[in-house]
């Protein structure tokens, strides 16, 4: 393992500790009462990070499950992924990290570029309307799905053997990369798009995780804390993703070794265009009593 991957590993966990410390300090100055998280709640949170663990993707599949239940308001929802799903995220990154070897030049400059646009991101997005929210997260998780049906059809490309960039491919994923995080405050998914950036600049697909799970474990904290400074997120449901999410991502990176998830990713299509639809719906229907 480089030095480069200890300071990162080293990094990360004085991060995870610094971002529980900070969750709790915060929920103590609010002294707000509410409910610890339930078994459903925690079920969502082992379930979507099994698979994120496995390169599904987290973001849009919970986003699906909180609409379907109406477990959180649309308006606190990226708040609450981001709060919630940070903690597993960081157990994914120290076991990719660790496991897989990337040039550090292009690890670094690609994570320092995501945490840099989750913490502009997330200061705006802590501020918008609900109305806002919901037709930017609808319009998001149609892109999204879109990425699933690409993938599923092996329309983009697989990617070269390259673990590492220079020169312009560099600066075009560091820049690319920015735009990623501060995408990931808005509740879109990094996973899938930096997949496919990486693969078009000729990188190997396996190259993506410790990219994709560093920048998410740096940036999720980042906007995590915003977040739930401002108050804008579901603190039982979050609770929930984080207490469920690490156990699902250990039996995932540690257990599972091959698993078909060409069905599994047909049926998330389905469950994010639900969300997409009922989220721009509902946003059409804020609009019109507005106007009303």
């Amino acid at each position: 393992m480089s030095r480069a991957a200890l300071v990162l590993l080293a990094l990360l966990t004085a991060l995870a500790v610094s971002y529980i410390w900070r969750w709790v300090v915060l929920e103590r100055r609010r002294q707000a009462a509410a409910a610890p998280p339930g078994v459903v709640q925690a079920l969502i949170g082992f379930i979507t990070n099994f698979f994120d663990t496995l390169g599904v993707g987290s973001f849009a599949p919970t986003t699906s499950v909180f609409k379907l239940l109406k477990l959180v308001p649309d308006e606190r929802i990226p708040g609450t992924l981001n709060a919630g799903h940070a903690l597993p995220t960081v157990a994914q990154a120290l076991i990719f990290i660790a496991a897989v070897s990337v040039d550090p030049l292009t690890l670094i400059t690609m994570i320092t570029a995501a945490v840099a646009g989750a913490w502009i991101g997330s200061g705006v997005v802590a501020r918008l309307s609900r109305r806002v929210i919901q037709a930017g997260m609808g319009a998001a998780l149609l892109a999204a799905a879109a990425l699933f049906v690409l993938g599923n059809l092996h329309a983009i490309p697989a990617g070269g053997a390259a673990l590492e960039l220079s020169g312009a491919r560099l600066a075009v994923a560091v820049v690319c990369n920015f735009f990623l995080g501060a995408l990931m405050t808005l509740g879109v998914g990094l996973y899938a798009p930096c997949l496919i950036l990486v693969s078009l600049l000729g990188m190997s697909p396996i190259a993506a995780f410790p990219i994709m799970m560093g920048s998410c474990a740096f940036l999720m904290p980042v906007a995590g804390v915003r977040f739930i400074s401002a108050g804008s997120y579901d603190r039982r449901a979050a609770l929930g993703l984080a207490l469920g999410g690490i156990p699902g991502v250990l039996i995932a990176a540690y257990v599972v070794k091959q698993l078909p998830l060409e069905w599994l990713r047909w049926l998330v299509v389905i469950v994010v265009l639900y969300a997409a639809v009922a989220m721009l719906r509902a946003a059409h229907q804020d609009a019109r009593s507005t106007a009303n």
